[in-house]
């Protein structure tokens, strides 16, 4: 069961729980992302459990009227075991999304995961157009992965980045990350034939993506986490599509400790709720 002081951000251990969350979403006009927590395996045993996990979820979330999509993570599905694994577990769960008509997102990990990501999502867009991936603009490498994908369709989530990268590969610096999203944001409203989607809880950012989606046309919808500015989700929702990225599992602790670990107030709220303050 998970604590009060974590089911700010985790919405529960089991589907029923996370899918329970995803209709009170609904409530508000926010569409949910449910993501089964787990990743960096590299036994054969646990990644194809987890596939089948998904694969049960997204038959579960064919069969409602839910605005519900499903996001995986390609080491949770074998890439630290090799890419065969990975795609295969991959293929299976595309195999179940395009049979139940539920969107599937692609999440990105760190900077040596990029091109197996990238080239998963290629190949299986194609067959599934309702699919999207992640990319992380604090990457060098992101205006050119962004104008690779240009024609790809589906939809590509943009987030800062949240991974530990050296400066080779990765800028450095919050004001030099911000730049680089808001050159990316631009780059993709201009280029990309798909929808963007504003992974950001920064008002800049969001505004900045609005200002970009009137002068271009290109679709947007606005993606934040479970616990974080949800009040301005709420409000979003009364005019843009807003998704909810909603984590569940038993693997819940890691994810929560770094969403406390990421933000002052995500921090005093944790010390709140253990002081009985509050959740």
């Amino acid at each position: 069961m998970i604590p009060p002081v974590a089911d700010r951000f985790v919405a529960g251990e089991t589907a029923a729980e996370a899918l329970e969350h995803a209709r009170r979403l609904r409530g508000d006009g926010v569409g949910a992302i449910l993501n089964l927590l787990g990743e960096h395996y590299t036994d054969p045993e646990p990644a194809a459990e987890d596939a089948a996990a998904y694969r049960r979820l997204v038959a579960d979330i064919g069969g409602t009227d839910l605005d519900a999509r499903v996001s995986v993570k390609p080491t949770q599905l074998g890439l630290g075991i090799d890419r065969e694994t990975f795609e295969e577990n991959l293929a299976s769960v595309v195999d179940t999304a395009r049979e139940e008509g539920v969107f599937l997102w692609i999440d990105m990990e760190d900077s040596s995961t990029t091109d197996a990501t990238l080239d998963a999502f290629e190949r299986f867009v194609a067959e599934h157009p309702e699919m999207g991936v992640c990319l992380q603009a604090n990457l060098r490498r992101t205006p050119e992965d962004i104008d690779r994908l240009a024609g790809a369709g589906g939809a590509i989530r943009l987030v800062k980045g949240a991974y530990d990268e050296p400066s080779s590969v990765a800028h450095q610096g919050r004001a030099t990350v911000d730049t680089a999203y808001e050159d990316c944001l631009a780059r993709l409203f201009r280029n990309y034939e798909g929808t963007v989607a504003v992974g950001s809880h920064d008002p800049r950012m969001v505004n900045r993506a609005l200002a970009l989606h009137r002068e271009h046309g290109t679709p947007v919808e606005m993606q934040m986490l479970m616990g974080v500015r949800e009040r301005a989700q709420r409000d979003l929702a009364r005019q843009w599509p807003v998704y909810q990225y909603v984590p569940y599992g038993g693997r819940w602790l890691s994810y929560f400790s770094r969403r406390v670990a990421e933000r002052r107030e995500n921090l005093s709220f944790a010390l709140r709720a253990v002081a009985g303050l509050g959740a």
